[in-house]
């Protein structure tokens, strides 16, 4: 009996042994690889940008101020709208103005007619002074007496003119088209010419945009630019709506030695856009011609110690360390400038759930350039994609 129980014990203990071999046998296996997103490196042509920040300028700007001394009679506009050239805006008082022009009219009758009776003196001492019968001395005094009846006619006309002319300057005109601030000075004020600022008025068709490139920059990228070439600026919106195209028209016959930069203007239409001057603009200036660029997932780019790194997938679809120098971000996509080729394939969420050397499913998906704005986020340097990456 005890052999019987002694082989029995012997036999469970064998099943046991094998039944846990199996088990850790089980437990060794490798578990099938991690499916994850996979995406090619896409080389797409990249066109780079400078971007400036500066304030709009209206081209023109008036500080209006009288040209005639009095008090104000009407303001004749309406605060903060449109005007246009020549449209009066101010009367000053006339009446002072309208007797001066009365009295130099009469004085002008009065010298006209004096002047009328010389000539006829005149005239008829050159015909007795020629027969002899009146001396040379006195025919001579009256051709004075002509002259200076010609010359107080002439000097009342010029000052009937001056006084037609603040005649008209009592009626404050616009210079410009544009539009109009407040009225600084009111119906009663006495104000002074030249003096005196009634309101400022600004043209609103184009607005110009002054910014300073510097030296470096301007020899490395645009030294062959001449404003005739109209090249084009982009300027970014504050409200997130669609970004301005203008184009430059100056470009400034020095570099200011103090600061070591070169004053560039651009140009843009403002009606459309309702732009107004003084307002703050961010402009972006393409520097040289399009090149090409690899384009990977913002999300597939990882940091260590040292480097920017992505995960390629090898030909045996295994994970390996690349590091990369990174360029300009576009949304959720990134420029990367060193480190990627055409057929390259990455991880397209990056290190956060895999590392190198891992083995892998890949899960090809495709990147979307639909959202793709012109000029990007960053101050400096910016870069954009071309028309044939959107």
């Amino acid at each position: 009996m005890k052999n019987i129980s002694y082989t029995l014990s012997a036999i469970i203990l064998a099943v046991l042994l094998s039944g846990c071999n199996q088990s850790n046998a089980q437990q060794g296996q490798q578990p099938p690889p991690l499916t994850i997103d996979v995406a090619d490196v896409q080389i797409k042509s990249i066109q780079s940008w400078h971007t400036f920040t500066t304030r709009l300028e209206a081209p023109h700007h008036v500080s209006l101020k009288p040209r005639v001394s009095g008090q104000i009679e009407k303001v004749l506009f309406q605060e903060g709208q449109q005007v246009t050239k020549g449209q009066v805006l101010f009367s000053i008082d006339p009446r002072q103005f309208n007797t001066e022009v009365k009295s130099l009219q009469a004085q002008l009758v009065s010298a006209e007619a004096g002047l009328e009776q010389a000539e006829h003196e005149a005239r008829r001492a050159k015909h007795l002074a020629a027969q002899k019968a009146m001396s040379t001395e006195q025919a001579d005094q009256r051709q004075s007496t002509l002259r200076q009846a010609i010359a107080g006619r002439d000097a009342i006309e010029a000052q009937l003119e001056s006084a037609k002319l603040n005649l008209e300057f009592s009626q404050v005109k616009a210079p410009i088209s544009g539009i109009i601030s407040r009225a600084m000075a009111t119906e009663g004020n006495f104000v002074s010419a030249g003096q005196t600022v009634l309101t400022t008025l600004v043209s609103d068709d184009k607005l110009y945009a002054y910014f300073d490139i510097d030296e470096r920059t301007w020899e490395q990228k645009f030294s062959n630019v001449k404003a005739s070439d109209h090249i084009k600026v982009m300027m970014q919106r504050l409200n997130g709506q669609a970004d301005i195209s203008g184009y430059i028209d100056f470009i400034d016959n020095r570099i200011n030695p103090t600061t070591g930069t070169l004053r560039v203007r651009g140009v843009f239409d403002a009606k459309p856009y309702h732009l107004k001057p003084g307002a703050f603009a961010r402009l972006s200036l393409a520097a040289d011609d399009a090149t090409p660029t690899a384009i990977v997932p913002e999300r597939a780019i990882g940091t260590d110690l040292k480097n920017r790194f992505v995960l390629v997938v090898d030909e045996h679809n295994t994970l390996q360390y690349r590091p990369v120098v990174l360029g300009n971000r576009y949304g959720q996509l990134r420029a990367i400038t060193s480190g990627l080729t055409q057929g390259d394939r990455v991880a397209a969420n990056g290190p956060a759930r895999v590392g190198p050397g891992m083995p892998i499913t890949p899960n090809m998906v495709k990147l979307d350039f639909s959202n793709i704005q012109l000029v990007l986020e960053q101050a400096g340097d910016t870069q954009t994609l071309s028309n044939d990456a959107k």
